[in-house]
């Protein structure tokens, strides 16, 4: 049984000589959990975000190894993408332009509200390792960061959520 990402480089080999089906059946795979990251990074162009990190995806598939998988390659890609496009905005990549109210059931406002206050860098490792379960290796990898820093980072976000959660809620 072949393993999801030896299907996928297999796919990228196929896109890499031009086959556009085996492309589209990457994108099929994997744009909604990459739509997810970027829409909760606070990109209010996530999905246009994601169709440029797809576009250069595309271009770049034959650089593609199989030595991650392949969607922390995506990922890496599309978390560049982010910060380009920051920059073209003029404002700092460590502010959000805003943040979708994607969570769900009680105290998703201000779980959405505690995300939006953490960095970029912060933010992104907290819902790579914690929302999107990611090991700290894969996402310092996507994050192009070393692993000690990602997981002082994922620590430092835990430890300023549950700030805020207690000074809104009391320590209970």
């Amino acid at each position: 049984m072949q393993s999801r990402n030896d299907e996928d480089l297999a796919l990228c080999t196929r896109a890499a000589k031009g086959d556009q089906l085996a492309f589209a059946a990457l994108v099929a795979r994997h744009e909604r959990p990459l739509r997810s990251f970027l829409a909760r990074m606070g990109s209010a162009d996530a999905d246009d975000i994601a169709q440029e990190a797809f576009l250069k995806a595309w271009r770049f598939v034959s650089s593609y190894d199989g030595r991650a998988r392949f969607s922390t390659w995506l990922t890496r890609i599309a978390w560049r993408c982010l910060l380009d496009e920051a920059r073209r905005a003029g404002r700092p990549a460590e502010e959000p332009e805003n943040v979708i109210q994607s969570v769900e059931g009680e105290g998703g406002a201000e779980i959405e509200d505690m995300l939006a206050r953490l960095t970029d860098k912060e933010r992104a490792a907290l819902i790579l390792c914690d929302g999107h379960g990611w090991s700290h290796s894969e996402a310092a990898d996507m994050l192009q960061m070393p692993h000690g820093t990602l997981k002082t980072t994922v620590a430092r976000a835990k430890a300023k959520c549950r700030e805020m959660w207690s000074s809104q809620h009391g320590d209970d």
